[in-house]
């Protein structure tokens, strides 16, 4: 039998730092007992899946079950001439796999370095940075279903991947339990350095490859964003706003400077920290809550913030960019 602890506290086990309690918490080291859990776990109380809780704000106590994924793994299952197909653990913490990947020349995630959390939580988000998303080198994703009591494979093709999203983010949430993903990693890797800021910072390396790749996003992100060690943060708050071409072009004639990006036919993708900074958020602070002074898509706890402070800064973001331009910025973080 199952034996769930009571009333934990979460805040050591969520990025931001935020003091929440867990009504009950199990932390699970064998995917095997998933099974078991779920059917010790009263389904009339939430459940919450955590991972490495670099992705989400509590804004209140956890009145149910915060499942923590603990179990970890690597291994190749399959491989040819041109690429390898290696499956991760759930719980696997997703920069030391990144690093394995380098380590090995396999490429398809360096892109994606030092991006915290764990493996498990790469589909349900989409994580992506400097130009490439987990979905460009997804194959697979094995999860527990709740509703049919039993493990199911979802090929990539079917995960509803999309900027920041997929199927385990709406359609599945709160069914799947996700135990593995498998990843499509190439042996003959083409770099994708196309991204400004790091086609600069790669000029620094005498010899472009997977290893300069990986080193030159870990300075960027050194740089640009604060250790959650050190200052509490779930990284990127909001996500980029995209809106369709026409109404960019209007934007335009009021704010020429305004940057963009391509984001598909008769669509642009805005930055979304140039919209909070225009706003005259970057830096700001109230008490303990604030945005940070280099990188305004970042909220931060800067010690004894509650959940609901940060997310009432944000709530005020939101509504002072939507004021200026228009746009409503759609929150990245996962709010609880």
């Amino acid at each position: 039998m199952i034996q769930l602890a009571e009333n934990v506290s979460l805040r050591n086990l969520n990025t931001f730092g935020i003091e929440a309690l867990a009504r009950y918490y199990y932390f699970c080291t064998d995917p095997e007992q998933i099974p078991e859990i779920i059917a010790e776990w009263s389904q009339e109380e939430p459940l919450l899946i955590m991972g490495g809780g670099s992705n989400l704000l509590f804004t209140r106590n956890y009145e149910g079950l915060v499942l923590r994924i603990g179990f970890s793994g690597i291994k190749i299952v399959h491989n040819n001439k041109d690429y390898v197909i290696v499956e991760v653990a759930a719980g696997e913490n997703w920069d030391d796999f990144v690093a394995w990947t380098v380590e090995r020349n396999l490429g398809g995630v360096e892109n994606l370095s030092l991006i915290p959390g764990t493996a498990g939580a790469s589909p349900v988000q989409n994580i992506g940075a400097y130009g490439s998303e987990a979905a460009n080198c997804i194959e697979s994703v094995s999860f527990y279903s709740i509703g049919e009591k039993t493990t199911k494979t979802l090929p990539a093709q079917d995960c509803g991947f999309g900027y920041r999203t997929s199927i385990f983010k709406h359609q599945l949430a709160g069914d799947a339990v996700i135990l593995s993903v498998r990843f499509r990693l190439s042996l003959r890797p083409v770099l994708n350095i196309e991204y400004k800021g790091l086609k600069e910072e790669l000029q620094k390396y005498p010899e472009p490859g997977l290893r300069a790749v990986r080193e030159a996003v870990i300075a960027i992100r050194r740089q640009k964003l604060p250790d959650p060690v050190l200052v509490g943060n779930a990284g990127s708050f909001f996500k980029n706003p995209v809106i369709a071409r026409e109404d960019f072009t209007a934007l335009k004639l009021t704010f020429p400077d305004i940057p963009s990006f391509p984001a598909g036919d008769g669509f642009v993708k805005l930055p979304a920290a140039w919209l909070i900074e225009k706003c005259g958020w970057k830096g700001y602070r109230k008490g303990d809550a604030g945005v940070h002074p280099h990188q305004p898509l970042v909220l931060v706890n800067y010690g004894k913030a509650t959940g609901t402070e940060i997310y009432e800064l944000a709530g005020a973001i939101q509504t002072s960019v939507y004021q200026t331009f228009g746009i409503k910025l759609e929150p990245e973080v996962r709010i609880i």
